[in-house]
């Protein structure tokens, strides 16, 4: 698939998504009229509802996982670190080797 063939879906801020979302779970607005007010697109504004929603209980012993936009945006961060840091440690243990093959 070509890169122009691609969608490019506009970048939103975690303010913006999570205020977005404010309007329909606080203020009263149907997801619709957010949307249409924002400029956004209703499956969008449908997302960032449900990732703000508190979870809720399935049942006596299932409960729904969901994260919220802020939780969901540290984990792409914290993904991120997390494997810069695995390949600096790699790259560290690759030195170790070296300098003691170089000492022998």
């Amino acid at each position: 698939m070509k890169n122009e063939n691609k969608h490019n879906r506009p970048k939103y801020s975690l303010e913006f998504r999570q205020d977005a979302a404010k309007l329909v779970l606080e203020k009263g607005y149907s997801q619709q009229q957010a949307a249409d007010h924002l400029g956004v697109s209703l499956s969008a504004m449908g997302r960032w509802v449900r990732a703000e929603r508190k979870p809720s209980v399935m049942g006596s012993v299932t409960k729904k996982i969901s994260v919220t936009l802020g939780e969901h945006d540290e984990l792409i961060r914290l993904r991120k670190e997390n494997e810069q840091l695995r390949m600096e440690r790699e790259i560290l243990k690759k030195t170790a080797v070296f300098f003691a093959k170089e000492t022998e």
